[in-house]
């Protein structure tokens, strides 16, 4: 019921209270007067979180007009700054590092083109970032696999990406099912690696590849990773994944999760 709050937020909490129907919401959802006080006071309410904390990052006329060229690439109801301005933190500092940029699941482009924008990527003519996906949706051989909320929420797409990204020649865009094209990242340093595939075989083929190839300090974004339905199995995958190698899986409220290259 936390969405029919959200709705009304425009409404002061306290005069939403007086009715006893909110009233048996609050107590039913366990609403502490703390959270009442977030909701009121809410910096951010979207995608799946609301927060009175700062947020900043939503006044920075970069990050904003970089948000926007990725917005543009999808469905223009569907927002997700927070995890964007994630996703450009993690390649601003892979920026400062050596290697090439890599994401592993790309639909149309949102996380892409926007971090593109965020960090000059056009000017950096000594690095490349290379684009993969099916670009089509699910491959038969994971789709059985994978949530079932997303089999029918990819369709081609290929054409329109090639539009999106044709100004960006240091872009590299290979078309395929994972973990068949990762040879065709012939990069031998890698500072950013974005993984969002919405399936654990695809996403933890792609982690092994590339994991002696990442950089110190480059940063693995799991997009699906802190989801607490329907990917599961990522979550056990990347949490035995992690295990292997010795390190810790930074859990974001966002839904993504942070590896840190040692």
């Amino acid at each position: 019921m936390l969405h029919i709050i959200k709705h009304l937020l425009p409404i002061p909490v306290k005069d939403m209270l007086k009715g006893s129907f909110f009233k048996k919401i609050v107590k039913k959802l366990r609403i502490s007067d703390q959270d009442l006080w977030v909701i009121e006071n809410a910096t951010f309410k979207d995608d799946g979180m609301i927060t009175a904390h700062n947020s900043d990052f939503l006044n920075d006329p970069l990050f904003l007009e970089a948000y926007k060229l990725g917005k543009h690439t999808t469905n223009p109801n569907f927002d997700i700054h927070w995890r964007a301005y994630i996703a450009c933190w993690a390649a601003q500092r892979g920026k400062l590092l050596e290697g090439d940029f890599v994401e592993c699941g790309v639909n149309r482009g949102i996380f892409s083109r926007a971090i593109m924008h965020y960090i000059d990527f056009k000017n950096l003519n000594d690095r490349k970032f290379y684009l993969l996906d099916t670009f089509c949706g699910f491959p038969a051989r994971y789709k059985h696999l994978a949530p079932e909320i997303n089999h029918n929420e990819y369709s081609e797409c290929y054409n329109e990406v090639q539009k999106t990204f044709k100004d960006f020649e240091n872009c590299i865009l290979i078309r395929g099912v994972i973990p068949d094209t990762l040879p065709l990242v012939v990069s031998k340093k890698i500072c950013y690696l974005s993984i969002d595939m919405n399936c654990a075989e695809p996403e933890i083929a792609s982690a092994e590849y590339f994991w002696d190839k990442l950089v110190s300090g480059a940063v693995i974004v799991l997009d699906d990773y802190g989801y607490s339905q329907h990917y599961e199995r990522q979550t056990k995958a990347f949490n035995e994944f992690a295990q292997r190698k010795e390190v810790k899986i930074l859990s974001l409220p966002t839904g993504q999760g942070l590896i840190f290259k040692p």
